[in-house]
């Protein structure tokens, strides 16, 4: 009988190469996108209390800025109805006389000075009247305050001019002299400076009060010699007026 003869078995593969059949589904690198969804986190809706509480705060931001807008648009179409209306005009000041009366400086730097000052105060509106809280007054110069002194409340009706007088003084003040500087002087420039505060009647309606500051500046007097005192030249003084407005704690 003839041997059988069998087929030796193929030779194992070399250098990692692979002889075998090729396998029907091969193996691909994860694109981008597969990778993407791998690590993206699982979807989860918004519950719906939090979707609408997160409406309604909408809905309050939207009107109260609605509101606001409203609000801002009325104050401006009446204060232009008020300004059409009343034509409202500042008090006006102006510096009528001022007479050093003392003015001594001693070697230790305090200040005595004595000043009789007249003040006009005028109201040019036909329609407003202002009441008037009492007035305090500074003279200064060079920035150094020479004198204090105030005025008393008064009211002031319409298209009406008012006459106030005070004396400003200063006794024994301790004051910088090298900012005062009046060493070799005969005369000094001053400034007068005033603030109050004042309310405003319109058609039988007072506003809050207002405050103001009044700057009188460029009065040039001579320093008195004895006892007769000098009169500052006023003639070319002009006062300005300042509306101020408080914001918490600071004054502008």
């Amino acid at each position: 009988m003839a041997d059988r003869v069998f087929p030796s078995k193929p030779p194992a593969a070399t250098n990692g190469t692979a002889t075998g059949p090729p396998s029907a589904n091969p193996a691909f690198p994860a694109t981008k996108a597969q990778q993407f969804t791998a690590t993206r986190p699982a979807y989860r809706p918004t519950p719906y209390h939090n979707r609408r509480r997160r409406s309604f705060c909408c809905r309050c931001c939207l009107w109260t800025t609605l509101l606001i807008v409203i609000l801002i648009t009325l104050a401006a179409i009446f204060g232009a109805i008020v300004y059409v209306i009343y034509r409202p005009h500042r008090p006006s000041f102006s510096v009528s006389s001022l007479h050093v009366n003392q003015f001594n400086l001693s070697s230790s730097s305090h200040l005595t000075s004595r000043f009789n000052l007249t003040v006009k105060a005028r109201n040019p509106n036909k329609k407003i009247t202002y009441f008037f809280n009492p007035i305090a007054i500074k003279i200064i110069s060079n920035g150094v305050t020479v004198g204090t002194g105030t005025i008393p409340a008064f009211n002031q009706g319409k298209k009406n001019t008012t006459t106030l007088k005070s004396t400003v003084s200063a006794k024994s003040q301790s004051v910088d002299a090298e900012s005062l500087n009046l060493k070799s002087k005969k005369s000094v420039v001053l400034k007068v400076q005033m603030d109050t505060k004042l309310k405003v009647k319109i058609a039988g309606t007072k506003t809050k009060k207002i405050r103001i500051r009044v700057k009188c500046d460029g009065i040039k007097a001579n320093l008195p010699t004895g006892k007769t005192a000098t009169v500052a030249n006023t003639a070319n003084v002009k006062c300005k007026v300042d509306l101020r407005f408080k914001i918490w704690k600071i004054t502008i």
